[in-house]
């Protein structure tokens, strides 16, 4: 199906309705992303939107501008035309004949933004909101910055949006794809040096951003989170300033029906219960469900691919009814808890620490989660409590209020909350990290005085956690955290004068069944070539370098109900020296391919940065195949200056 903008560019939609529906009319549910029906998320959204459409809505599925069928160009993220080719989208299909003219939005990372984004702008068709693995402030939780930090994962998505994007639609669907891929590989950003050129929390970042005024989002919104994903706090944010009830479980960057590690829950009842109350009308309590309904993790080994996660679902009000707070002060002899004081303690650790930290948004179980983090511990400075003599949950966010000092100008704090247990392996609860020059403002941050002690607050990542008896809580406190985080020009010491650690306290609550998983039946296809991944760190004893390299090749497969066949590979290796920040270097290759029948295309995508003290340099090459010839090369080169990172 077409779907036609006012300026006339077509987007390509697919739509699963009830049959009857012409005559009586369904609401409808708008997914709405740059990640092509026609093969990317074609598996998951067999499995969901036919789910749903068989319990009477219609489910819409759209690529955006510029993306798989759509007509177009795509030019960033979260555009003014992405926005209002999406309001033009809902009131067309509010429109139809087969629509009641209620009309709900969900969606997952990129979805589950523009339908926060969207609800901002106030549709009049926008009846209620699905969103999950999103967030409120794209400064501040996305995979750009976080406290203010450039993530390295900054170029890695960059990378993946030019491999993403750069494919053509399918001949079967569009007669003029050659010319159209050729417009849009012409047209095609690269991106990543274009959000690290923004080191403040300025406009660039604002627009889109829901929380410069919640009071916009005037629409129920359902949030979903993953204690395994780095946009759990979402949840929370959503919760306290809209009208808005959350769910957190121990999932990676997936929908939750079908996510590691378990338990997966049934995710599209979840969603029917709310459609029905929100576009249909039905009173089935809906809007009386708790606040926070949240999976609370128990102390178990360390696993970077826990197929499962031991654990308790609770419900409760938020901020928890019978939740209070246990502040810690960080003493000498890295003690946490006793009488606190002065510590003058330097903090200045080795480049290479964060090896075992995991992705910002694991996507399965390829040791993306985070690993054992002792061999980080032992790198870091860390403070220890004392074994615990009862159980210790822990629901809700910390906080570390500090009095600190660099010796140069930029420089960060990583904080990793840990559970050690008595064989002294640990589990990251939660991490939080800050840009000191943010430490009184992201839109107006300022270089530290060296030398000058000031105080800092760090906030850590929402958390729904019960350590074991006895076990330890252990703060550990770093000057670096690569490759999550992009490294200070200089190797910065930061000296911990003082600081005490508050901690989110859960007692009480109400026990909570979710359903079990559902779904509609699984996508036709055949695997003509198996998937293999790797995650391996490396030493180099000559270069003294520590590598750790990524490497996941889907294999190939064939939709059998089309006959497109596809196959997509990547491998990405960060290097650095333990001595020197300078030497951080990331390379990443993206190879995606498409064939059917005599016809087939190719796209190979490779970023790669480096810096110095002064700069950061973003290099991209993309180039183009339709069988053997190439169509398509272009090379990017950029420059982008270090002012605050």
């Amino acid at each position: 199906m077409g779907i036609v903008m006012p300026d006339g560019c077509r987007l390509s939609a697919r739509v699963w309705m009830p049959d009857d529906a012409g005559t009586r009319p369904v609401p409808a549910v708008l997914e709405y992303i740059p990640y092509r029906k026609r093969d990317g998320t074609l598996p998951r959204d067999e499995i969901m939107h036919p789910y749903v459409a068989a319990r009477g809505y219609a489910c819409v599925r759209v690529d955006m501008r510029g993306c798989g069928d759509s007509e177009g160009l795509l030019a960033d993220e979260y555009t003014e035309q992405e926005l209002q080719d999406a309001c033009d989208v809902i009131a067309w299909l509010a429109a139809q004949p087969w629509c009641t003219g209620a009309v709900g939005m969900m969606g997952k990372s990129w979805g589950g933004f523009n339908c926060l984004q969207t609800a901002f702008l106030q549709p009049p068709a926008l009846k209620a909101v699905i969103s999950v693995c999103s967030t409120t402030d794209r400064f501040a939780d996305d995979i750009h910055f976080r406290g203010g930090c450039l993530l390295g994962e900054n170029l890695g998505w960059g990378a993946v949006m030019l491999s993403y994007s750069s494919r053509p639609a399918d001949p079967l669907l569009r007669n003029d794809w050659h010319a159209d891929w050729l417009r849009r590989l012409d047209a095609e950003p690269f991106l990543s040096a274009r959000w690290a050129r923004h080191q403040t929390r300025d406009a660039y970042w604002k627009h889109g951003s829901i929380c410069e005024d919640y009071s916009r989002v005037q629409v129920p919104v359902l949030s979903i989170g993953g204690w395994a994903d780095n946009y759990m706090n979402t949840c929370s944010a959503l919760v306290e300033n809209v009208n808005a009830t959350a769910i957190v479980g121990p999932w990676v960057h997936q929908y939750p029906h079908t996510a590691v590690p378990g338990p997966a829950i049934g995710f599209l009842q979840e969603a029917v219960r709310w459609w029905d109350r929100w576009l249909k009308g039905i009173d089935n309590g809906a809007e009386a469900d708790p606040a926070m309904r949240a999976y609370v993790l128990d102390s178990e080994p360390p696993d970077a691919s826990p197929r499962h996660r031991a654990g308790t679902w609770v419900a409760d009000t938020w901020p928890p009814a019978e939740g209070s707070s246990l502040t810690l002060a960080l003493s000498p002899g890295g003690r946490l808890g006793g009488a606190g004081g002065m510590l003058d303690t330097p903090v200045n650790t080795p480049q290479h620490l964060g090896m075992s930290t995991g992705e910002f948004f694991p996507m399965g179980l390829n040791a993306e989660m985070p690993g054992d983090q002792a061999a980080d511990d032992a790198l870091s400075v860390c403070f220890d409590g004392q074994p615990l003599d009862a159980p210790l949950q822990l629901l809700g966010r910390a906080r570390l209020r500090a009095i600190v000092s660099s010796d140069a100008p930029l420089a960060f704090l990583a904080l990793r909350l840990n559970d050690v247990a008595p064989d002294g392996s640990s589990v990251r609860i939660a991490h939080g990290m800050l840009n000191l020059c943010h430490r009184d403002s992201a839109e107006h941050p300022q270089p530290m005085i060296p030398g000058e002690p000031v105080p800092v607050d760090i906030g850590l990542d929402l958390m729904g956690y019960r350590l074991a008896p006895g076990h330890r809580l252990r703060l550990a406190v770093s000057t670096t955290y690569w490759p999550f985080v992009w490294p200070s020009p200089r190797a910065a010491t930061v000296t911990l004068h003082e600081g005490t650690l508050t901690l989110p306290v859960h007692q009480g609550g109400q026990p909570w069944q979710p359903p079990p998983p559902e779904g509609a039946a699984p996508w036709a296809h055949r695997v003509l070539r198996e998937g293999r991944a790797a995650r391996r760190i490396e030493r180099d004893l000559i270069a003294g370098t520590q590598s750790l390299i990524v490497e996941d090749d889907q294999g190939e497969v064939e939709n059998l109900t089309h006959g497109l066949i596809t196959a997509e590979a990547m491998a990405e290796r960060w290097t650095i020296r333990p001595d020197d920040p300078l030497s951080a270097e990331v390379t990443i290759r993206w190879t995606q391919s498409l064939r059917r029948g005599n016809w087939s295309v190719r796209t190979e995508a490779e970023a790669r940065m480096t810096g110095t003290e002064t700069d950061l340099r973003m290099q991209a090459n993309l180039t183009a195949w339709e069988g053997e010839a190439q169509v398509f090369g272009r090379s990017w080169d950029e420059t982008v200056p270090r002012h605050f990172v």
